[in-house]
């Protein structure tokens, strides 16, 4: 299980807690939760009533949303230094995702009593908060825009450029290709044509449940190709 002192350094290397990091990694450090997981565990259900963060250490978190009916969604996957959750300072109601384990993984649970305990010795805590809620809010904008407007291939390559950005920690993506068709909206078979083409110009590499991001900027350029 990852130490306090990895805790802090990973903490103090996360872009949401940025220009504030170095202050307030370690009261984050020392005001959370420690807490191991085996993987496929759950973290959190959506509408559980907790508020406060949940901050990955090690490892990566799988996040869901509910579908029709009681089907679960695959919507993100956030790996060490990520954060995800919201304060009731800010008006958060219940867990908008579930979270479960995508690997063995070790997360840091700071309550929203906690929040307050730190923000009594760093006010800017609420200011990394709040960028932490923008950061989610332009995810969520994001992810409806390109699934609306972009095919096949430039869907793919965004959502995965997009993913490698909160996940820097990892060697390589946790994520199978029906996990990257539910996060895309496109059948397994349309995704396996999508990867063939990006490891064929050398810009990832797949493996079973594994991708490997060599090039993530050629994978932004992609994306960002005229429709």
């Amino acid at each position: 299980m990852a130490t306090l002192d990895v805790t802090r350094r990973v903490l103090e290397g996360a872009q949401w807690l940025a220009p504030d990091a170095i202050k307030l990694a370690p009261l984050l450090a020392d005001h959370g939760k420690l807490v191991r997981r085996p993987a496929g565990a759950w973290v959190h259900a959506e509408g559980d009533e907790d508020t406060g963060l949940l901050v990955v250490v090690d490892g990566a978190i799988d996040l869901f949303c509910h579908g029709l009916g009681e089907r679960h969604v695959r919507v993100g996957l956030v790996g060490p230094g990520a954060a995800v959750g919201q304060s009731a300072r800010f008006g958060g109601g219940p867990r908008l995702v579930t979270a479960a384990a995508a690997t063995p993984c070790t997360t840091l649970v700071v309550s929203d009593r906690a929040l307050a305990r730190i923000a009594e010795q760093a006010p800017e805590i609420w200011r990394a908060v709040a960028t932490l809620l923008y950061g989610q809010l332009r995810y969520a904008l994001r992810f409806g825009a390109d699934m609306l407007t972009l095919p096949p291939t430039q869907r793919v390559a965004a959502r995965l450029s997009e993913i490698a950005e909160v996940t820097a920690g990892l060697d390589a993506l946790p994520l199978s290709q029906q996990a990257l068709g539910e996060m895309t909206g496109l059948t397994r078979k349309t995704v396996n044509a999508v990867l063939r083409r990006l490891q064929a110009d050398q810009v990832l590499l797949c493996d079973y449940r594994r991708i490997e991001i060599r090039d993530v900027g050629r994978l932004r350029d992609i994306a960002r190709l005229p429709t």
